[in-house]
């Protein structure tokens, strides 16, 4: 929870710093007396919080392999949403890439003897996340702030909660500590940041492959470095996964191309 309100503490400072830069504080006034908005981003900023307090604890309890497990699943949680939420239409590849993943799931959870609750928590919970930032009226400085304006308050009160109680570890822990918790407020808002700049000018299927280097990134460090244990058994239902991907990407590049095929093929009128 320590690690949870420091990161909401820093990644607002870092935000707030942006924002006095560029002076853009209008939206602020804008979105006061919007309680729908402020609604949405209530429930945006606590999907957030789920999803960044069980990666945390994943990672400190020796769980990497399952969230990143929980990262590969979430573009294809995305495209869930998209059908059932947005009525948008799937394609052959794109069910058969659910159809796998679906599989992947349950061969775990046969293998586990329990669901893969951090995987699907991770996954759905930004999934959502997603989707509510999609169709959100604020742009992604505007919203990340919002968000982590909301989450402050109670992240103020974990903090001196563990004060009181002689538990903290800012910023009475040794100076590494110290400036470890100082750091997760960038280093969390930049790449949030980075993404949503990204996504306005890459191509929706090389935003997809690069959202999986992170994923990738978490497993190699999860099996190599952390050395944590990874039953063969288990490479058959991330193998289900990978492969789900495998198609989503292809049948991605393929739209694409098609698309582009197109617009190149429609006669220009001067």
């Amino acid at each position: 929870m320590e690690v949870l309100a420091h990161r909401v503490f820093w990644s607002l400072a870092f935000l707030l710093a942006i924002l006095a830069v560029r002076r853009q504080w209008a939206w602020l006034r804008a979105v006061a007396g919007q309680p729908r908005v402020l609604g949405a981003f209530l429930a945006s900023a606590i999907l957030l919080s789920i999803n960044w307090i069980t990666y945390i604890w994943s990672v400190n309890n020796g769980h990497v392999v399952d969230a990143s497990l929980g990262y590969f699943m979430t573009p294809l949680v995305s495209v869930a949403l998209g059908y059932t939420v947005l009525k948008e239409r799937l394609r052959r590849l794109q069910w058969i890439a659910l159809g796998l993943a679906v599989l992947g799931v349950v061969w775990l959870t046969m293998q586990a003897g329990r669901l893969p609750w951090i995987a699907l928590v991770l996954a759905s919970s930004f999934g959502v996340y997603g989707l509510l930032r999609k169709v959100a009226v604020l742009g992604p400085l505007e919203g990340l702030t919002l968000e982590t304006l909301i989450l402050a308050p109670p992240a103020a009160l974990a903090v001196f909660w563990l004060a009181s109680h002689g538990q903290a570890a800012f910023p009475t822990g040794d100076t590494a500590t110290d400036w470890w918790l100082v750091g997760v407020g960038p280093t969390t808002a930049a790449p949030l940041l980075l993404f949503a700049a990204g996504a306005r000018r890459l191509s929706l299927v090389t935003l997809g492959v690069l959202q999986y280097l992170s994923p990738t990134l978490q497993f190699m460090l999860g099996v190599w470095v952390f050395h944590e244990p990874f039953a063969p058994a288990r490479l058959v239902g991330f193998g289900l996964i990978w492969a789900a991907l495998i198609l989503y990407t292809v049948d991605g590049w393929r739209t694409s191309r098609r698309a582009g095929l197109a617009v190149a093929a429609t006669p220009q009128i001067n």
